[in-house]
């Protein structure tokens, strides 16, 4: 499943000092790693977040649950479930309820490189997302959206969020993936975040670059502090609706896409997470 870990078994087999240097180098230029090797989410890593309260009009509640947050065989799984009539302490009610994970407070980082080995489902309406986000409010702390997906199969897409560019931010893009490589398939998903510039990479290669004087010709440049690591699955809501056009049965979220939620087939998989210092 690690590729690159026996693509530098396979190199380093003659035990040259080359290799070992190599893999000493990636090994200090690593401040995070985690690939879920053990039988539950390791929460010293990781916070499950639990709201009773959306944004964007999405259709689930995030819940700390086995059922929606689990490890198989070293494989994190987010997977939302059909609940209906589920109410939140704060009594709202929601008929689907998801994961949500963050390492707030547990690892923040400013600069480097930021990456995770996905594989995603297809579905009309699934917005499953892997992002960091800064402290404080938003949009002023920064959001930088790694991976956002919408159920069509072919694509995901990057953005930025900062003051004077939220929302229906300017700086967006997708990448389209080829048909028998598709977002159902794994990718590398990654971030090269320096002082000036933001260069989103799938699969090593660069698909969209935000550079500082980008963003100051709308606001301030909100990427010279700290963020936290997010991982979620989110159902339905403002961006899906805006490709989809679904507003029935679900906000965003057709009948096709609950059926398959209902028979479990809706899952966000993720083989590991990765933080580097850009050397």
């Amino acid at each position: 499943m690690h590729t690159s870990v026996r693509w530098i078994a396979l190199a380093c087999s003659g035990l040259t000092f080359s290799c070992l240097t190599m893999n000493s180098n990636a090994q200090n230029r690593t401040v995070f790693f985690d690939d879920f090797t053990g039988q539950k989410l390791d929460r010293s890593k990781w916070n499950v977040e639990i709201t009773g309260t959306t944004n964007n009009n999405e259709q689930q509640a995030y819940v700390d649950s086995a059922a929606t947050i689990y490890i198989d065989h070293g494989v994190l799984v987010i997977q939302p479930r059909f609940s209906p009539g589920y109410k939140t302490p704060e009594g709202k009610t929601f008929d689907f309820i998801s994961g949500r994970i963050n390492t707030r407070k547990k690892f923040e980082f400013t600069h480097g490189q930021a990456s995770a080995r996905v594989r995603l489902t297809a579905g009309a309406g699934l917005w499953p997302a892997w992002w960091l986000l800064g402290n404080g409010d938003w949009p002023d702390a920064g959001e930088i959206d790694i991976m956002e997906y919408i159920g069509e199969s072919d694509w995901a897409s990057a953005a930025v969020h900062g003051p004077g560019y939220s929302g229906e931010t300017p700086f967006v893009n997708r990448l389209y993936f080829p048909g028998n490589n598709n977002v159902t398939h794994w990718h590398v998903y990654a971030v090269d975040w320096t002082p000036d510039s933001l260069v989103f990479k799938y699969d090593g290669v660069p698909m969209f670059r935000v550079t500082r004087a980008m963003v100051e010709h709308y606001g301030k440049w909100a990427y010279d502090n700290p963020e936290f690591l997010v991982l979620n699955f989110a159902l339905g809501g403002g961006y899906p609706v805006k490709i989809n056009g679904v507003k029935s049965p679900y906000f965003g979220l057709p009948a096709s896409t609950v059926e398959a939620i209902k028979k479990g087939q809706c899952k966000l998989l993720v083989d590991w997470v990765k933080v580097e210092k850009i050397p």
